[in-house]
């Protein structure tokens, strides 16, 4: 099992970096929590929708990680095209 948790990192490690462009640990949590509420809220939209209307400060958070991940990541595409 500590290969495998060792191999999942290298996974999330990856995808964060070609994401944005590095992988920090910080990138990392941010981009897994991201992964994790996008996944729930196309899969189970009312569970999201009562998480969002119970916890109001992390739904604004959520947002905020969010748009810096998108930010990120067009400064990341911008980079890589010039």
């Amino acid at each position: 099992m500590e290969n495998f948790d060792e191999q999942f990192d290298a996974l999330i490690d990856k995808y964060t970096e070609l994401l944005l462009g590095e992988a920090t640990p910080e990138l990392k949590n941010k981009v897994t929590k991201w992964v994790i509420y996008t996944y729930i809220a196309k899969s189970m939209p009312p569970l999201a929708k009562h998480w969002n209307s119970e916890f109001p400060e992390g739904k604004e958070e959520i947002k905020r990680i969010i748009a810096e991940i998108k930010e990120l990541n067009e400064d990341h595409r911008a980079k890589k095209d010039q």
